[in-house]
């Protein structure tokens, strides 16, 4: 055992939701002895820039860091130790299993407070052929260094994009602009599973304008390889030849320390945690992608993997470890990329999602203009609204166009987020100028369509 000297709390995780938690705690208790362990080699970095990085847009991998150990120990007077492992709690002995991988040697850190931030991991499905060179996955900053090397070491020609997610499809951008031919295979008959089908079809349009191919409802069922290198990706339908595959299915929470200690998980197979992120065992708090949360909309627990929540949740976390008072609200789901020169946004439930929960839902799409008609530089903007049947409860929105499209949606978050109508939002003062927005913001024209319909 390694005891401290007054009170300790341990992070496991050095990333948004362990360092943000580790930084707010100390500004809480400059008296705390804070040590935080992270596996790999960075600590609080910027992983929703790693598919910029790929492309060429970030020169270095470094440049995605916002802090490293040295600045956290300097400024902070926290212990940031890259590259090693926890392997093992024990919430008996209140002491953590520490795997110091440069010296692979072991030793026990005690703790009076102890925070999970371990993330979450892409999964990575047992197929024949997986473990072939030039399969990679995207999730921490070493594996975007290793797909940039290839790129620039080996020159492929054709890559194929498996998953077509937020990441998939931003991954596809990026090799596109590094020369390659791209295909995406996905499963579903919709790229981005979070929109509705007509939204997602947009998504679909301006991605074979950039020059993808997309392979809709098609399975991967194996890859293959010459030489241990990946040279085709067989689906369920044809074998698509391959020099360098994104493997971007989804991800699953960081849950097995937590699950052999015995800290309960949820329902969705995440960590459960309340408002204040403490889980079920005392003294032990989690955060971040390992952890489940409240949809404010659906009433349900949800896993969403997302940085902005992850640092909120970091930040809660904090200020209850130093004493304060502070608690977790819940999500609603907002998400947004760029594909191209094209905006995708969503937030709260599609459709699809409020059928399953029962709900007597309505929509309305629109199509309409970023700008003033007359003005130039204008783009188009495609907009759906769900709304409650009867109610007129604001259930979510979704946005697909050119550029100033997509942070509209921040409007449709913070109406989710104040449990607003349709009634509630129609006539809200949205800001006008012909540079910025029609004198009827797209955004209030689709809630009156939708009004028409509840």
């Amino acid at each position: 055992m390694n005891p401290k000297n007054g009170e300790g709390l341990v992070v496991i995780g050095g990333d948004a939701a362990g360092m943000s938690a580790a930084s707010q705690a100390r500004r809480m208790r400059p008296d705390l002895a804070i040590t935080a362990f992270e596996e790999g080699p960075f600590t609080s970095y910027g992983a929703c820039g790693m598919p910029y990085y790929v492309e060429g847009l970030i020169e270095k991998a470094e440049d995605l860091v916002a802090r490293t150990p040295e600045v956290f120990q300097r400024k902070y007077n926290i212990d940031a130790r890259v590259l090693h492992r926890v392997e093992r709690i024990d919430v008996k002995k209140k002491a953590v299993l520490v795997r110091d991988l440069r010296a692979d040697k072991t030793f026990w850190e005690q703790y009076d407070h102890l925070l999970i931030a371990t993330g979450a991991s892409p999964i990575r499905p047992k197929l024949p052929g997986i473990d072939a060179g030039g399969m990679h996955s995207l999730s921490i900053i070493p594996d975007s260094v290793r797909i940039r090397q290839q790129i620039e070491e080996r020159s492929p020609k054709r890559a194929v994009v498996v998953g077509g997610g937020y990441i998939g499809l931003e991954m596809a951008e990026a090799l596109l602009a590094r020369g390659l031919e791209v295909s995406v295979v996905e499963l579903l008959p919709q790229v981005m599973s979070t929109l509705d089908g007509d939204m997602a079809g947009l998504v679909a349009d301006a991605l074979g304008e950039m020059g993808v191919t997309l392979y809709l409802g098609e399975g991967v069922e194996s890859f293959e390889a010459a030489d241990d290198h990946v040279t085709g990706v067989k689906t369920s339908k044809r074998l698509l030849p391959a020099d360098l595959v994104i493997l971007s299915i989804g991800i699953r929470p960081n849950v097995a320390l937590a699950r052999e200690a015995g800290i309960p998980l949820g329902e969705t197979g995440a960590i459960l945690v309340d408002d204040r992120m403490r889980t079920e065992v005392p003294d032990v708090w989690a955060a971040g992608d390992c952890v489940e949360s409240l949809h404010l909309v659906s009433g349900r627990k949800v896993f969403i993997a997302l940085g902005t929540v992850a640092n909120k949740q970091g930040r809660i976390a904090g200020i209850n470890l130093g004493g304060g008072e502070a608690r977790f609200p819940g999500v609603v789901g907002t998400a947004i990329t760029k594909i191209g020169e094209t905006e995708v946004a969503r937030t709260g439930l599609t459709v699809r999602e409020s059928e399953k929960l029962g709900l007597d839902s309505v929509a309305a799409f629109i199509k309409g203009r970023t700008k003033a008609r007359y003005y130039p530089g204008g783009g188009s903007i495609a907009i759906r609204i769900v709304a409650e049947k009867g109610t007129g409860r604001f259930l979510g929105g979704q946005i697909v166009g050119d550029p100033g499209s997509g942070k509209r949606i921040d409007v449709f978050a913070t109406a989710l987020q104040a449990g607003m109508t349709v009634p509630d939002m129609r006539y809200l003062d949205l800001a006008y100028a012909p540079p910025i927005s029609p004198v009827w913001d797209p955004i209030l024209v689709a809630l009156g369509k939708v009004a028409e319909k509840i």
